[in-house]
């Protein structure tokens, strides 16, 4: 049995260990998809940490995508002084939300 995994997607890095739920930036797919996430930078496990160099060789993460979605919009608001310069703009990132399966070496 893995400990857990340091795994980079959407150019944000997860501690993840199977049976996990995560939101991370969109993963193209559908519901019930089974994805690979080959970024794994760091194992730890019974026999001691590997680290990557910068990733771990051979290692991979198995996940599955349970949903899409939209966060909470971000406000933009850019503003200045004695000129009548306003611009307002709002955004809201998409993600998905997934299921660690498995943490394979």
């Amino acid at each position: 049995m893995l400990g857990y995994a340091i795994i980079e997607t959407g150019g944000k890095q997860y501690r993840v260990t199977p049976g996990d739920v995560l939101k991370v930036e969109k993963i193209n797919g559908n519901p019930g998809d089974v994805v690979t996430l080959d970024r794994v930078l760091l194992i730890s496990d019974e026999q001691g940490v590997k680290v990557g160099n910068p990733t771990v060789p051979g290692a991979y993460v198995e996940a599955s995508i349970k949903s899409h979605g939209k966060d909470k919009k971000v406000i933009v608001f850019k503003f200045k002084n004695k000129t009548n310069y306003q611009r307002f703009k709002g955004h809201r990132q998409p993600y998905s939300e997934i299921e660690i399966l498995s943490v394979k070496y």
